[in-house]
């Protein structure tokens, strides 16, 4: 099941330095498999950040530090792990915990906020558009006080970096087994110059395990039609369609792989809301398939005529695509 909560807030409550981002919003795939566990730069190598913050027991901000590249080395922030995924994991995955090399602040028992992240900056081009977050989670050994979560920052360097938007899913209580997860962002006028980042964080003290997991992140403009326009790797063999398109006021959804495995298929609004999965991780064998889709939503109700996203998850790839409901 996706999962999506948007949580927007003002103020800037905890600074966390950008370093100078990439021009425009550009697509991201990773599942961490093409990454080398015992490679102490891999994370670093694959455009992975990090930054600390520290604050009293009781919140007030006391200072932060970094942008560094990410660490692989497990001591502190994050790094690649083995063994903790399902099916459609694969052999790694991206674990997110504590900076436990602060050692002075954790003996204090003061409050270490822990940042795993990319970023980007937002160009005039990615204006009107919206992008989504999505990634596969699980909740690892996190015990005591500490806290979780995702996020999508955007920063305003005009402003002193101050922090415009901060959209985030409470990870703290999630299931110890993969689910996925997303957060999705309009980008505004207002926004262009400034800089996005996605990621994870967690905040931890006395040494109490923080680990969550993560895998198989997806970083797109909704309105991208393949894996291949986000930056992907090339996959003929994966190919999607919807017929009658548009619906009016059903169709079928048909796809065809080349290799045997678990599929999701799923219906996105404009806004990057799931409103129908029509598979759910099911395994499937080699060759084509097919799903009805009849206009309705995760719970029955019809939907309002419109565009909407589909989106097929293999083992080969991710294959996104625009249908529309006409009534």
């Amino acid at each position: 099941m996706l999962r999506r909560v948007a949580t927007v807030l003002a103020a800037a409550i905890l600074y966390l330095a950008p370093t100078p981002g990439r021009a425009d919003l550009s697509g991201y795939v990773q599942n961490f498999e093409g990454l080398v566990k015992s490679d102490t730069g891999a994370l670093a190598a694959a455009g992975w950040l990090v930054f600390g913050n520290v604050s009293s027991p009781i919140g007030t901000y006391l200072y932060g530090y970094g942008p560094f590249p990410a660490p692989n080395d497990g001591a502190a922030f994050c790094a690649i792990d083995s063994a903790q995924g399902g099916l459609s994991q694969g052999a790694h995955q991206l674990s997110v915990y504590s900076d436990y090399n602060n050692v002075a602040e954790h003996t204090a028992g003061n409050l270490v906020e822990a940042n795993v992240f990319r970023e980007w900056t937002v160009g005039a081009a990615n204006v009107g558009s919206t992008w989504t977050f999505e990634f596969d989670a699980k909740r690892g050994l996190l015990a005591g006080a500490t806290t979780a979560i995702a996020f999508i920052k955007t920063l305003d360097p005009g402003a002193g970096y101050a922090l415009t938007n901060f959209l985030t899913l409470d990870m703290t209580t999630i299931s110890t087994t993969w689910e996925r997860y997303s957060i999705s962002i309009v980008i505004d006028a207002g926004l262009a110059g400034q800089i996005l980042q996605i990621g994870f964080a967690n905040t931890a003290t006395n040494f109490e395990p923080s680990g969550v997991f993560y895998d198989n992140i997806l970083f797109a403009d909704a309105a991208l039609t393949s894996a291949e326009t986000i930056g992907g790797p090339q996959r003929p063999t994966l190919v999607a369609s919807v017929a009658p398109n548009p619906l009016n006021p059903a169709g079928m959804l048909s796809f065809r792989t080349s290799r045997s495995g678990p599929v999701a298929v799923r219906m996105f609004d404009v806004n990057g809301r799931l409103v129908r999965t029509l598979l759910e991780r099911q395994v499937l064998p080699s060759g084509s398939h097919s799903v009805s889709i009849d206009g309705r939503g995760q719970h029955g109700e019809p939907l309002s005529s419109g565009v909407y996203f589909y989106r097929v998850e293999t083992s080969e790839g991710i294959v996104r695509g625009k249908l529309s409901i006409a009534k």
